[in-house]
C-alpha cells in the first residue's frame, strides 16, 4: 500500500508526483492522486492526476507535511447551518 505523502510515479505514462489522496471503490479498485512537485514552463503548478495503485510505483517513501497552523482548517465536521425556521 502506498503510503500519503510519498514520492511515487506512475509506471504506465512516468508520470510523478507525490501521493496526496487515495480513494477505494466498492468494487476493489484503488486509485491515488499524484500531484507532481515541479512546475510546467509557465511556471505554473501542473495539474494532478488519479491512477489505478496497481500501476503506481514507490520512488521514495515520505511522512506527509502538515502545517502546523492553528488557524488552518481541515475541511471536516462543521456545525449545522442554522436555518430561518429555526430561529421563530
Amino acid at each position: 500500500m502506498i503510503k500519503l505523502g510519498s514520492k511515487v510515479r506512475d509506471t504506465l505514462t512516468g508520470f510523478s508526483g507525490i501521493a496526496t489522496g487515495r480513494t477505494d471503490w466498492m468494487y476493489g479498485c484503488s486509485r491515488i492522486c499524484i500531484e507532481p512537485n515541479k512546475l510546467d514552463k509557465d511556471g505554473k503548478p501542473i495539474e494532478l492526476h488519479w491512477f489505478d495503485e496497481q500501476r503506481v510505483e514507490l520512488i521514495k517513501e515520505e511522512a506527509p507535511i502538515v502545517s502546523k497552523d492553528n488557524g488552518a482548517t481541515s475541511g471536516g465536521p462543521q456545525s449545522d447551518p442554522i436555518r430561518s425556521s429555526d430561529r421563530a
